[in-house]
């Protein structure tokens, strides 16, 4: 098992949501590169970005913080946010991320992930986030009429081959996570 620290950016600060609610964040530090030196020092090996502003707006918002972050850390990347077009994607990797993540794109523009794909191969994942049993797009804003077993039969489809689910009734609760979906996923998808 791999186990990836996250830094949420919003406003360059290292910020949690609870249940991807705008209104309802908490700032954790006003220093994400400090956050990302700090996981370092307690022994990650890698690191799970999300800029939420460009997640919000369709366009990346942070990007000289995660090349910061990249460059000062070492740490294996994975970015997600806002990344709607090949210039971003490889702005990122080339500031050095490992891995980028889409979300949106992925669900509304299907050739676009596919030539991301075919581009990038294994250092493109998509992301998952269900909210209340439907992929959520757009910062988690907009519910899609996908449920999660549709997305991830479409996206195996595809060719991804990494996915990173996330059930937005459990992200920033603190109450753990949702044990059953993830024991499911790991059951019925490659």
């Amino acid at each position: 098992m791999k186990i990836f620290p996250a830094i949420d950016l919003y406003d360059n600060k290292a910020v949690r949501l609870f249940k991807g609610d705008y209104a309802k964040m908490t700032v954790y530090n006003d220093d994400p590169v400090a956050v990302a030196r700090d996981f370092k020092a307690a022994g990650a090996e890698q690191i799970h970005l999300v800029d939420l502003a460009g997640a919000k707006a369709g366009v990346p918002v942070h990007a000289q913080t995660v090349q910061k972050i990249v460059s000062e850390t070492g740490l294996f990347a994975e970015i997600g946010g806002g990344i709607r077009n090949m210039e971003t994607i490889e702005k990122y990797l080339e500031a050095g991320a490992g891995r980028v993540i889409l979300g949106t794109a992925a669900v509304t523009d299907e050739a676009f992930l596919k030539e991301a794909l075919a581009r990038f191969g294994d250092k493109i994942a998509v992301g998952a986030d269900v909210l209340e049993g439907k992929i959520a797009i757009k910062g988690w804003i907009e519910k899609t009429d996908y449920t999660l077993d549709a997305f991830l039969d479409k996206m195996q489809t595809l060719g991804v081959k990494t996915v990173i689910c996330t059930d937005i009734s459990k992200d920033g609760a603190m109450k753990g996570t949702n044990r059953a979906l993830y024991k499911e996923l790991t059951e019925n998808t490659r």
